[in-house]
């Protein structure tokens, strides 16, 4: 009689077998283009993520990039200096009215996220528009339908979706690998104690900054170095965080700067796009910064089936097993760990796990970038399409509403409305400062 293989080394089959299928998988990516298919791309927001993206669009044989806009000026200097045949421009607007404008790019403060996309949409642009999609859930709703009415690519900058290990771990928790999941655990830990962000006074902005125009359609406010979130020091790198995204006017902390990027795989791993009921505590418990949003968190989310909580400490930041942010599927047969470094699966029953890294297989920022700009040709669905990546900054920002609150939310996803709560309710949409209006 044939034995047959414990489940220990059908795991590892299954994990090692990964190699083979990712490499696979990056070489099928890579497409041939015409000569004469060069698109045109334009850049709103030139700060710290939009430098990679400038970077890899600079490397792709079938891109112009043609503007650059920045309300910074030393952020303008910095991009002209890479791309100096493309026109700079203070107004995003300008470079929507251009024609030779196929594409652009939203890497701006996440406030500033919905309004371009919409506005590019209307002009006839496709966009590549950073994570989180929104601030508020009504914008990430309206920028869907932006796309959708003007037949548009919209792609979301949760560029996980585009490494090769983490759609090879997605594939193992849909075909049953793990058994079945009813239990998804998700964090972020560190430790800033006790200063954090600091608390610098407010002042006069910096010499080249259009502050006014930075605020745009949040309240207008005194200039302090944390909201605006660049390093004065070096006028030409970034030697700090993006600091507002501490701050509820313009984005919404760890929950939506990380927290979306974790939330989005689990997801789309588990087949679903939205929690059934959402519950979050937390605090400011121990920083001494001028931060708003919490420095302690957790959120938990039911979804059909399973629950998933989301953690986030920035004090007492000891990792988990050595892990300082990622994702655990708990199965009846296996755990999976997956992070950006790669996966690892826990049989049941057995301490030690199967590691499976990935190699050499290209940076995801980059084939999220060559997604999109395939599909801008194709004109098919890009990986992380703006219904996806509204759904995935949706499920964020309830968390984010249910911390601000103290209830308990009750989501109607089709509705996209929060069932009998007018208090919660109101911090679904934003108001926008005149003379902006989405």
């Amino acid at each position: 009689m044939t034995a047959q293989p414990n489940r220990r080394d059908f795991v590892k089959t299954l994990a090692l077998g990964a190699g083979t299928a990712l490499a696979s998988r990056a070489k099928s990516e890579a497409g041939t283009v015409g000569a004469n298919e060069r698109l045109g791309i334009g850049m709103i927001g030139l700060g710290q993520m939009a430098r990679g993206h400038l970077e890899n669009l600079l490397g792709e044989p079938d891109v112009e990039v043609r503007a650059l806009c920045d309300v910074y000026e030393p952020n303008l200097r910095f991009a002209a200096a890479k791309a100096p045949e493309a026109t700079t421009y203070g107004d995003f607007r300008e470079v929507l009215g251009r024609d030779d404008i196929d594409a652009v790019v939203v890497a701006t403060p996440d406030h500033w996220h919905a309004l371009p996309t919409v506005m590019a949409c209307d002009a006839g642009k496709d966009v590549y528009v950073e994570k989180p999609a929104s601030v508020a859930l009504t914008e990430g709703r309206k920028m869907v339908e932006a796309g959708r009415r003007n037949d548009r690519i919209v792609q979301v900058g949760t560029q996980q979706r585009s490494a090769p290990h983490f759609r090879y771990a997605v594939q193992l928790v849909r075909g049953g690998t793990l058994g079945d999941i009813t239990f998804v655990r998700t964090w972020n830990y560190g430790n800033a104690l006790p200063d954090g962000i600091g608390n610098p006074p407010d002042g006069p902005p910096p010499e080249g900054l259009d502050w006014e125009m930075w605020l745009g359609p949040a309240p207008e406010v005194p200039y302090n170095e944390n909201r605006f979130g660049v390093s004065l020091d070096d006028e030409l790198e970034y030697q700090r965080w993006a600091t507002f995204r501490w701050f509820w006017d313009y984005a919404g902390g760890m929950m939506t700067d990380w927290g979306v990027h974790l939330l989005d795989i689990v997801q789309w791993a588990m087949d679903v796009d939205a929690p059934e009921t959402v519950s979050t505590h937390g605090g400011k418990f121990v920083m001494t910064d001028n931060r708003e949003a919490p420095d302690t968190l957790q959120a938990t989310f039911r979804y059909p089936g399973f629950v998933c909580t989301y953690e986030n400490r920035e004090a007492n930041g000891h990792p988990l097993d050595g892990h300082g942010y990622g994702i655990l599927f708990h199965g009846s047969e296996a755990t999976l760990f997956l992070d950006r470094g790669g996966f690892q699966i826990f049989p049941e029953g057995e301490d030690e796990g199967v590691p499976m890294q990935a190699q050499s297989l290209g940076e995801s920022h980059a084939r999220h970038m060559r997604n999109f700009l395939d599909c801008v040709k194709s004109r098919q669905a890009p990986v992380s399409d703006i219904e996806i990546g509204h759904r995935s900054t949706s499920t964020a920002l309830l968390a984010n509403i249910a911390y601000r609150t103290g209830h308990q939310l009750t989501w109607d996803r089709a509705a996209e409305t929060i069932t009998g709560d007018d208090e919660a309710s109101k911090l679904l949409d934003r108001a926008y400062r005149a003379p902006w209006k989405l």
